[in-house]
C-alpha cells in the first residue's frame, strides 16, 4: 500500500435518497482513479461497496461500506451510505468520520426528501458540503430547474463548481480552467460567481479582485475556498453520470484539489466529563501525540468475529499497540490492524491521524466509543448524533424451543451494528420488542438473523411502548413497620410529587433535614421511588415527566434498615400517584407518506380515521406527492400493508417519534380496565 500523510488524506460519505446512484459512483470513481480495473454493477451484484448477499438481493445498499484509493498523491477514503431512510442510522453514523459530505442527488428524481434531511444534519454538524447531481445524461432530468430549487431550498451559497453540456453526455470546468460550452447558464458567468463567493472570506483577495479586476488562479483561491465550505458560506454543485463517467474525473479533482484534508476540517465535537460537568476537548491531528480513534461502525459475524471501524483524530496506531476502550480500565492489544476496501482486508502496519481503518476480533468495540492510549483521555467522548428513534416494533421470539441465547446473541449482535434499531424487554409480559424505523427496517433485520446467524424467529404486533403520568401536585406518607419475632424493619416516608414538562423525565430531590432519614438511607429511598413509577399506577406502564421530593420520614436506629425505606417510598409514591390525576400517554410519531398525486386523498382520509393530524404537504417530480402528518403509533400496526392496498404498491413511509400525549378517555379505560397494583404483604 502507497504511503500518504495527513495533509494529503480526504474523507468523504457519500450520502442521499435511494435510487440517486451512489453505489454506481463509487465503482465509476474508483476505476476512474484506477484503483479497480473494471466497473462492477447493481444489478450484477459485483460492485465494491455492496457485497452483503441481502444487499445484492434488494439491490440497495443496506449498510454503509468503506473504500479508498490512492490517485495524484492524495489518498481518498469514501464511505458510501443506504439511501433507503428506513437505513438513516447507517448513513448518519458515517459522519464522525469524515470532513465532507457529499450529498448524492438523481437528476431525474429531484431534491428528494432525504436529500434534504441529509444537507440538514450535516450542516448541524458543522460538515463540509458538496452536492453531486448525477445521471446528469437523464433526458427527461430539468437539471436547470433542479439547481435553481436546490438554491432556493439552501441559499445561494449553493453553486455549480462545473455544468453539464451536450445533453449531459459531459460536463464544463467552472472553476479550474472555466472554458467550453453548457447546457444551461454559461461557464464564465457561474466562474464570476464562484469566484465572487469564495473571495469575501478574504479581505485581501477581495480587494485585489475589485480593484484590480485581476483574473486569479485557483492556488490563490484555495485557502479562502476550504474556509467557505468550513462556514458554510459555499456548497459546490458537481455534475456526473456515473454509468457514462461523464464528470467524474472532473469530480475526482474537485475533491482532491479543494475539499478539506483532516488538517482543514471543523474540529470534531468532543466533550471530556460527563453530563453538565462535560468540557470540550480539541483533538490535534498531531502523529506523535495520545492516540484517540473514534469508533463510528460495528459489523459483527459470527465465523469472522467482531469487526470495528474507526477513525483516527489523533496520534499513530501501530500494530502491538495498547488501547483502552472507552473508559474501560484493561487496554487491548491491537493484533491485527486493517485497511478495508470493501469486504476486502488488507493488513498494515500503521496508520495515521486523519485516516480510516478497522480492529477485528476485538470483543470490547462498541459503536460510538473512544479509543485512546493514555488515561489522561478517559471520559473522552464525541457529541452524540441525533438519530431518529426507533418506534416501529414487532414483539419477537425463536421459533424453536432451545434457540433462545441463540436468538437474544444474534440480536444483540446487530442491534451494536445498527444504532436506529433497539432491543427492549417487558417482564411484565415476557415479551421481547425490536424497534426500528420502518416495516422493512424489521424484514432485512429479521433476514440477517436467518442469513448470518441461522436462526428463525416469529413475530407479532407488540405492546406499544404507552407511558403515564401525572397532572397535578400531590403528596404521599407511609410508614413500613415490621416485626417477626427477630429484628424488626423500620422506615417512614413523605414525599410530595409534581408534574413536569413533556420529556423532562424523571427528577428526585431530597429536601429531608435533621437527621429524619439518615443520609446513608436516600438513596433506598430513591429506589423505592423508582420502583413505584417504574410500576405504574393505572394500568403498569412506566410513568415519566415527574418530580419527587422527599421532605421528612422517621427512623429506628436498630430496626431500619434500607428494605424497609425501600418499601415505604414505593408504597408513599404510589399513595401520592393516586391523588394526582393520572393518566396514560401514548407516543404520537412523525409519519411522512410518499405516494402518487391521484392517491393522496384516499390516505388523507385513512389517516383522518386514526385520529391523525395533516401537517402539510409537498409536491416532488413526477407526480409524485409527501404527506407530513402527526399519528397515534397505536393506529399503525399494519400501516405497511394497508398503505400498499392504497397506493397500488407505489407509496412508502417513514416515521419517528415526535412526542408522548393523553390518550382519549375511552382508550384510557380500555387500558386501565384489569390491572390491579402490586400490594406488599403487610
Amino acid at each position: 500500500m502507497s504511503r500518504y500523510n495527513t495533509a494529503t488524506i480526504r474523507n468523504i460519505a457519500l450520502v442521499g435518497s435511494s435510487g440517486a446512484g451512489k453505489t454506481t459512483l463509487v465503482e465509476s470513481i474508483l476505476h476512474k482513479a484506477g484503483a479497480i480495473g473494471q466497473m462492477g454493477s447493481v444489478e450484477r451484484g459485483n460492485t465494491s461497496s455492496d457485497f452483503d448477499p441481502l444487499e445484492k438481493e434488494y439491490l440497495h445498499s443496506l449498510s454503509s461500506s468503506l473504500v479508498s484509493l490512492d490517485h495524484d498523491a492524495i489518498h481518498v477514503n469514501i464511505i458510501d451510505t443506504p439511501g433507503l431512510p428506513e437505513f438513516t442510522g447507517q448513513a448518519l453514523s458515517a459522519f464522525p468520520a469524515v470532513e465532507t459530505v457529499a450529498v448524492v442527488i438523481n437528476a431525474g428524481a429531484g431534491l428528494e426528501h432525504q436529500a434534504i434531511r441529509m444537507l440538514e444534519w450535516a450542516r448541524a454538524r458543522r460538515l463540509c458540503r458538496m452536492i453531486i447531481i448525477n445521471r446528469i445524461d437523464n433526458d427527461q432530468a430539468a437539471i436547470e430547474t433542479l439547481v435553481e430549487e436546490i438554491r432556493e431550498r439552501f441559499g445561494r451559497q449553493c453553486l455549480p463548481i462545473n455544468l453539464p453540456a451536450n445533453g449531459g453526455s459531459r460536463v464544463s470546468d467552472c472553476f479550474f480552467r472555466p472554458e467550453g460550452d453548457a447546457d444551461f447558464s454559461s461557464v464564465m458567468k457561474t466562474h464570476t460567481e464562484i469566484i465572487e463567493q469564495v473571495v469575501e472570506e478574504d479581505e485581501a483577495l477581495m480587494e485585489l479582485y475589485l480593484e484590480q479586476g485581476e483574473d486569479l488562479a485557483p492556488e490563490q483561491l484555495r485557502d479562502p475556498f476550504e474556509k467557505a465550505l468550513r462556514e458554510g458560506h459555499l456548497v459546490p454543485i458537481c455534475f456526473t453520470s456515473a454509468t457514462s463517467g461523464a464528470g467524474v474525473g472532473e469530480l475526482l479533482k474537485v475533491v482532491e484539489q479543494l475539499m478539506p484534508s483532516p488538517l482543514e476540517g471543523n474540529p470534531r465535537p468532543f466533550l471530556k466529563g460527563e453530563g453538565e460537568d462535560a468540557t470540550p476537548f480539541a483533538a490535534t491531528e498531531a502523529p506523535d501525540a495520545h492516540v484517540i480513534a473514534h469508533v463510528f461502525k460495528i459489523t459483527a459475524d459470527p465465523y469472522v468475529g467482531k469487526l470495528g471501524i474507526f477513525r483516527i483524530h489523533q496520534g499513530t496506531v501501530t500494530r502491538d499497540t495498547q488501547l483502552f476502550v472507552g473508559d474501560g480500565r484493561k487496554p487491548i492489544k491491537v493484533a491485527h490492524l486493517l485497511k478495508l476496501q470493501g469486504n476486502q482486508q488488507e493488513e498494515i502496519e500503521y496508520a495515521i491521524p486523519g485516516d480510516i481503518c478497522a480492529l477485528a476480533k476485538v470483543d470490547e468495540l462498541n459503536f460510538d466509543v473512544v479509543l485512546h492510549d493514555s488515561h489522561s483521555e478517559d471520559f473522552l467522548h464525541l457529541k452524540p448524533l441525533d438519530f431518529p428513534i426507533p418506534v416501529y416494533g414487532v414483539a419477537i421470539e425463536a421459533q424453536s424451543r432451545g434457540d433462545e441465547q441463540r436468538l437474544s446473541s444474534a440480536l444483540q449482535r446487530l442491534v451494536e451494528e445498527d444504532p436506529c434499531l433497539s432491543l427492549e424487554f417487558y417482564p411484565q409480559l415476557n415479551e421481547s420488542v425490536l424497534r426500528g424505523l420502518g416495516e422493512l427496517h424489521l424484514r432485512i433485520t429479521l433476514e440477517k438473523l436467518s442469513h448470518r446467524f441461522k436462526v428463525d424467529a416469529s413475530t407479532r404486533p407488540p405492546r406499544i411502548a404507552y407511558r403515564e403520568t401525572i397532572a397535578t401536585r400531590a403528596d404521599g406518607h407511609y410508614r413500613h413497620k415490621k416485626q417477626t419475632g427477630g429484628a424488626g424493619q423500620f422506615g417512614e416516608v413523605f414525599l410530595r410529587i409534581a408534574p413536569l414538562g413533556p420529556g423532562a423525565g424523571f427528577q428526585f430531590h431530597n429536601e429531608v433535614t435533621g437527621g429524619a432519614i439518615p443520609g446513608n438511607f436516600i438513596p433506598a429511598v430513591e429506589k423505592g421511588v423508582r420502583l413505584a413509577l417504574e410500576e405504574g399506577i393505572i394500568a403498569g406502564y412506566p410513568l415519566q415527566d415527574i418530580s419527587v421530593t422527599v421532605y421528612d420520614g422517621k427512623h429506628h436506629s436498630v430496626d431500619s434498615k434500607e428494605i424497609a425505606f425501600v418499601a415505604a417510598a414505593r408504597k408513599a409514591t404510589q399513595l401520592a400517584l393516586k391523588k394526582a390525576k393520572p393518566q396514560i400517554l401514548e407516543p404520537i410519531v412523525n409519519l411522512e407518506i410518499t405516494a402518487p398525486g391521484n392517491t393522496i386523498g384516499a390516505i388523507s382520509g385513512d389517516l383522518a380515521g386514526k385520529r391523525g393530524q395533516i401537517l402539510g404537504t409537498d409536491t416532488r417530480s413526477n407526480n409524485q406527492m409527501v404527506i407530513h402528518a402527526a399519528v397515534p403509533l397505536a393506529e399503525l400496526n399494519e400501516y405497511a400493508g394497508e398503505l400498499k392496498s392504497m397506493t397500488g404498491g407505489a407509496g412508502s413511509y417513514t416515521l419517528e417519534l415526535s412526542h408522548y400525549q393523553a390518550v382519549p378517555g375511552s382508550i384510557q379505560e380500555t387500558l386501565a380496565a384489569g390491572f390491579t397494583l402490586t400490594e406488599d404483604e403487610d
